[in-house]
């Protein structure tokens, strides 16, 4: 029976990026069907199946590759952090300006002010901008609100960038990110809030895929970080973890004991912690822009995420302080240069891995039949350009379940 189907994208060549075949899973020659916003067929040219295609494209040689995943970022917020940036470099440290008062607490000021409107419109170009540079996919973040009220307006502000076209959003709820200052020495009655009626009010709602926390020696402890996993758990809620960014704090294994489909930076991580990572099938995602932005000096243990199997992500981690980061291309150019990626651990960060990083590799992340005609199309001669070039876009198309992005706008 010949193949019926809406769009048959030709004379490409193909990155499908799945693992175990060929570099970059790469067809030369190739070609994709599309179907009902899924792809149909993907293959070699030369062994495409008798069809009927309402659209034929001629790609001109161009790379496709999946669209790109930026799995963890803080898109949404009130206000900036420019000031911030001129003290640091001024010599002032992360943990002192976030210990003066400044930090995620001066974000959280600004971000309890503004209304629904104003963080979907202050948020929207910086979704575009992701999907300017091929991202289909983008989570987003709660964790400047840092009240019941504040936080669901951050997760309702990014369900909407969703529903409104153009990439794939998820939302990640992050009460658990800083101590607000209403809560200055009483800690664990705000990790009780968290943990209690603030992801009550989340989960009533459907506000969030997944739940994180800041598991570190300015925000929370590994205690404090299990109580409110346990708590996710325990709604059905996917776990996530900033760990191990600035100091071990175990934070690598405590992900890995709650299941959690990423442990996030892991700059510290020990070799014990990446060992109950790879037993868990935790994602390590690897932010280059924070330690770029920090001027960090422990690099991420790559040699032990790669020696023990566990599957590396990449993000932009897009947010006011630490990573004001729009560029999921210049994100895996820091990967490469920073921290030594080859630039197809760079692309597969953000493309399976990124997936799986979301627990959504069955939907999106790879090109193969079944999975969600999430494309990108590029003027490139080889993948490795992605990662090769600064300050050069060359994405000539992103299809988002099959439509051009720019049609979803």
């Amino acid at each position: 029976m010949a193949g019926r189907w809406d769009d048959l994208w030709t004379n490409l060549r193909v990155a499908t990026m799945v693992a175990g075949g060929a570099p970059y899973g790469a067809i030369e020659d190739g070609a994709i069907a599309v179907r009902d916003g899924r792809i149909a067929w993907v293959g070699p040219r030369a062994e495409l199946p008798a069809h009927e295609a309402r659209t034929t494209h001629d790609c001109a040689g161009r790379w496709a590759t999946p669209g790109l995943v930026d799995c963890h970022t803080h898109l949404v917020f009130g206000g900036d952090r420019a000031r911030e940036f001129e003290m640091r470099l001024g010599g002032a440290t992360y943990e002192e300006i976030a210990r003066a008062g400044g930090g995620i607490r001066s974000t959280v000021a600004a971000t309890r002010v503004a209304s629904l409107r104003d963080l979907v419109d202050a948020a929207r170009p910086r979704l575009a901008a992701l999907a300017r540079e091929g991202a289909t996919t983008v989570e987003i973040k709660s964790g400047y609100g840092l009240d019941i009220e504040a936080e669901a307006r951050q997760l309702r502000a990014a369900r909407a960038l969703g529903a409104a076209g153009g990439p794939r959003v998820t939302t990640t709820f992050l009460g658990a990110h800083a101590l607000p200052p209403e809560f200055t020495g009483r800690q664990g009655a705000y990790v009780d809030l968290v943990a209690g009626p603030m992801l009550d009010a989340i989960a009533a709602e459907g506000l969030a895929d997944a739940v994180d926390c800041f598991a570190e020696r300015i925000a929370f402890t590994p205690e404090e970080t299990a109580r409110v996993f346990s708590a996710a758990r325990a709604k059905g809620l996917a776990v996530k973890l900033h760990a191990d960014q600035l100091s071990d704090q175990g934070g690598a294994a405590l992900a890995a004991r709650f299941g959690a489909l990423s442990a996030d930076h892991v700059e510290f991580s020990s070799e014990e912690g990446v060992a109950a990572m790879a037993a868990a099938g935790t994602v390590a995602v690897l932010l280059p822009g924070a330690f770029y932005f920090l001027r960090e000096r422990q690099l991420p243990p790559l040699e032990a995420l790669r020696r023990h199997g566990v599957p590396i992500a990449l993000a932009t981690d897009a947010n006011p302080g630490s990573s004001p980061l729009l560029s999921p291309l210049l994100a895996m150019n820091m990967a490469a240069t920073l921290f030594r990626m080859t630039p197809e651990e760079a692309l597969a960060g953000f493309t399976r891995n990124g997936a799986r990083a979301l627990g959504l590799a069955a939907e999106t992340g790879t090109l193969e039949a079944g999975k969600a005609a999430d494309i990108a199309i590029w003027d490139i001669e080889r993948p490795a350009e992605l990662a090769y070039w600064i300050a050069r876009n060359p994405l000539h198309l992103a299809l988002r379940g099959g439509i051009p992005m720019e049609l979803r706008a």
